[in-house]
């Protein structure tokens, strides 16, 4: 982690100035719970995190703009016109900055002078937190501040989500843009995906802390199996929509859907629209949990969550879930579930402060013995949605 001087010293010596930076910062996020159901019309229950995407910004006299990132050190300065901010391969990782001053000047915002801009991000790569939204809000809330402008924090989540979708060509929603967008420290959000509408549940960990284990398995299969799934699931509604008028499978009780799951002919399909059924109403509960500060009935639907990736959806695989199956078993565990689209990435646990040393030390133990290598650690915090720091960083 470097300090906010730390990082004031990088941006004067990269660009050869003496020009003081504002410092801006959009956070990682995770998903508590409510897994595959995002494009199933149903909730979803994301939290900001303490790791992100530090900007450093200041204005320039010129139309240039000018991107380093220090975790990408040999791309160098990457530099384009305000004028052309059109996508290009050779631009790698900058495109997301580009894409959002893009959107940004096309919904009308004048943008006059270029800037030399210094990214620095704290999120680990490949862990599935989110890195990408991260760096396009902090490009967000960086030209609100640099340039004077006030962007309505839903609309630049939209933009941010535009930036992934028309010109990055991934085909995500909007969850990852609105959890770093809209954030609350110690607090987690209730999003309907297809609504925005959106509700804050605290999250009182008392004596615990919310742990992330990175399987560091790369995740070549999780993008094929997302397409297979979400057409099973497609499949599994239209069988459903001969009984039922309903639009997603989002909109069904458990009771609704067990009493209509025989129209769902494909006993695979069936499985598939189970768990989302079922997550769905635990994220709806979680919620309620959350608002009552019942910790351990929340982490109880963490575990029922997991059981449901494993056996209903499939997609767990063996590192998921000897680190979830290995967690339940510890001492100081109230509840542990793999996140994100699966087949690898991360899982989350809710652990005792008292006794991470001994879960990392088990896990790892366990983990070795099965999977052949280590898991990696880190304990998160519950923090904002993107922002200016003035503090010391």
């Amino acid at each position: 982690m470097k300090t906010k001087q730390e990082l004031n010293n990088a941006f004067q010596s990269i660009f050869q100035t003496n020009r003081t930076p504002r410092t801006f910062f959009a956070p990682g996020r995770i998903n508590l719970i409510g897994e595959h159901t995002d494009y199933n019309g149903g909730y979803v229950f994301p939290a900001a995190i303490s790791y992100g995407t530090y900007a450093l910004g200041a204005k320039r006299e010129d139309q240039t703009l000018r991107f380093y990132s220090m975790n990408f050190p040999e791309k160098g300065i990457i530099e384009c016109d305000l004028a052309n901010l059109s996508f290009n391969d050779a631009h790698d990782w900058a495109n997301y900055p580009k894409g959002i001053f893009l959107y940004v000047m096309e919904a009308g915002f004048n943008l006059s002078h270029g800037a030399d801009i210094l990214y620095y991000g704290n999120i680990p790569n490949g862990a599935g937190l989110s890195s990408s939204a991260s760096i396009e809000l902090a490009t967000g809330v960086l030209v609100e501040g640099l340039y004077e402008k006030t962007i309505d924090r839903i609309d630049m989540i939209k933009l941010g989500q535009k930036v992934e979708n028309h010109y990055i060509g991934v085909n995500s929603g909007i969850m990852d843009q609105f959890a770093v967008g809209m954030g609350k420290e110690n607090h987690a959000m209730l999003l309907n995906c297809n609504t925005l509408e959106y509700s804050y549940a605290p999250v009182n960990l008392n004596d615990h802390v919310v742990m992330i284990i990175n399987t560091n398995k790369e995740r070549k299969l999780s993008q094929t199996k997302y397409n297979e799934r979400r057409a099973e699931c497609e499949a599994a509604l239209t069988n459903l929509q001969q009984a039922l008028k309903i639009d997603s499978l989002g909109e069904l009780t458990k009771e609704e859907f067990e009493a209509n799951k025989h129209f769902i002919t494909n006993s695979t399909h069936q499985k598939r629209a189970k768990h989302v059924v079922y997550e769905n109403t635990r994220t709806l509960q979680a919620f309620d949990e959350l608002q009552q500060g019942n910790l351990e009935a929340f982490a109880q639907l963490l575990n029922e969550s997991h059981i449901s990736l494993r056996d209903d959806y499939e997609v767990t695989g063996a590192e998921l879930d000897t680190i979830a199956e290995t967690a339940w078993s510890l001492d100081g565990v109230l509840g542990a579930r793999m996140v994100g689209a699966g087949f690898g990435g991360c899982a989350i646990a809710i652990v005792e402060k008292e006794k991470t040393e001994n879960f990392k030390e088990q896990i790892n133990k366990i983990y070795k013995e099965k999977i052949g290598y280590e898991a990696t650690f880190y304990t998160v915090a519950i923090g904002d949605g993107a922002k200016e720091i003035i503090e010391e960083v």
